[in-house]
């Protein structure tokens, strides 16, 4: 765990408890266990980052995904993502086909055990472009097909939109590097950022940020905000069906 002391005290002690548990789990199997994205950066990470882990095994059989069961259980109760558990070989071999994710490791990363096995890995970046509106465009399908049964159920309607916007904010901040802008680190940072290259009014963002990190926010109607929201998503696919995004 050394160089992390920027990460957040309670989940430097939840990602101890991870490795451990994942040691005895895998034992002489496990290579790596690496934390990426914005909980990773040197420049800013809080306790409302997702914790997001690269968990690499020697093989990844379905004995490991048995054996693995009550730790990646544990996590995912815990409130963060599902681990992305990977053998050595699909590491090697799948850049090509996950340069936003592996791009990500690349940029932001620390290595909680093992092997650094992302510092010397090549992300072909010849499918960026596509991959972050393919990605964006399916999950607004899927964040409007959820919306639908949900218009009646305001609660539930808001956690849906508070439960996707971190997402969309990794995606924009993709978006950002597609345009050649650097991107800051900082998700709201991210949306200032987005609000000026789009010349949009990324409002819904910053009130589901605001939510997300119970920050207090005015009474808001869940549904207009679901509306607003979704025409913010849809001038950032326009932007990014723009970009030529062909750049190694």
């Amino acid at each position: 765990m050394d160089g992390n002391d920027h990460v957040a005290g309670d989940n430097m002690e939840l990602l101890k408890e991870l490795v451990s548990k994942l040691e005895h789990a895998f034992s002489d199997r496990l290579v790596s266990v690496i934390l990426y994205g914005s909980a990773a950066s040197p420049v800013h990470a809080d306790r409302f980052s997702d914790l997001n882990v690269l968990c690499v095994l020697k093989q990844v059989m379905p004995q490991e995904l048995v054996e693995g069961e009550p730790v990646l259980n544990w996590w995912r109760q815990k409130g963060h993502p599902w681990p992305l558990l990977m053998s050595e070989d699909e590491v090697h071999n799948s850049a090509d086909c996950f340069p936003i994710e592996f791009h990500d490791m690349k940029e932001r990363r620390r290595v909680l055990y093992g092997l650094d096995v992302i510092a010397d890995l090549h992300v072909d970046m010849r499918n960026y472009r596509t991959q972050v509106e393919h990605e964006l465009r399916s999950k607004l399908l899927r964040l409007r097909q959820q919306g639908a049964s949900l218009l009646s159920q305001s609660d539930k309607l808001l956690v849906l939109c508070v439960d996707s916007v971190n997402t969309f904010c990794v995606l924009g901040r993709h978006a950002l590097e597609l345009d050649g802008k650097k991107p800051k680190s900082e998700r709201r940072a991210v949306v200032r950022q987005l609000a000026e290259v789009l010349h949009a009014d990324m409002t819904p963002f910053e009130i589901l940020l605001d939510i997300r990190e119970d920050k207090s926010a005015e009474a808001i109607d869940p549904g207009e905000l679901f509306a607003q929201y979704l025409v913010c998503i849809c001038r950032l696919i326009t932007f990014v069906d723009g970009l030529d995004g062909q750049r190694e």
